[in-house]
């Protein structure tokens, strides 16, 4: 029977890729976890005159699009999150030489499973980072959602800077 192999269709491992997904969903979950041993919900502490460590809970999507839509969106966003995951893997197998791509790819995989996981453990994601100035609070996140974001913006510069070597 052949063995399954990490390695793409260029030959490259897509092995580094899983391990920074894996350490992004580690640290994303033990600081989840130090959180909800530490904080009540709606505690906080302030860290800055811009920065706040709070416990929050969102049952919602980013910014908590749906947080009140009665219960339904969690399993909506459970399911949009594991088919990310499914076709990020499916992207990582095909294109592993890509580095910045799959630094993106992976990237975005290991905070999407991270959410994941929140939504399926207790119904919401724990959220504790928090921004402010001047009274405007930007709302806030988590580390799966800071890797995601930066996942996201490199896939966008990946696709820059494809475009502009094509000219």
């Amino acid at each position: 029977m052949p063995r399954t192999s990490l390695a793409g269709r260029s030959g490259a491992s897509m092995r580094p890729w899983l391990i920074w997904a894996l350490l992004i969903l580690i640290a994303d979950q033990t600081t989840k976890a130090l959180i909800l041993g530490n904080y009540q919900l709606g505690d906080a502490s302030t860290v800055t005159g811009f920065f706040n460590i709070v416990r929050a809970h969102n049952t919602g999507a980013a910014f908590s699009f749906l947080s009140n839509a009665g219960g339904w969106q969690r399993w909506l966003f459970t399911g949009i999150g594991v088919a990310a995951a499914i076709f990020i893997l499916w992207q990582l197998h095909a294109h592993p030489g890509q580095k910045l791509f799959s630094l993106a790819l992976s990237s975005i995989l290991g905070g999407a499973v991270g959410n994941v996981i929140d939504r399926l453990m207790r119904g919401y994601v724990v959220d504790f980072l928090q921004w402010h100035y001047a009274g405007w609070y930007f709302p806030s996140f988590n580390l799966a959602d800071a890797a995601i974001t930066m996942g996201a913006a490199c896939l966008v510069l990946d696709e820059l800077l494809r475009v502009r070597g094509q000219r």
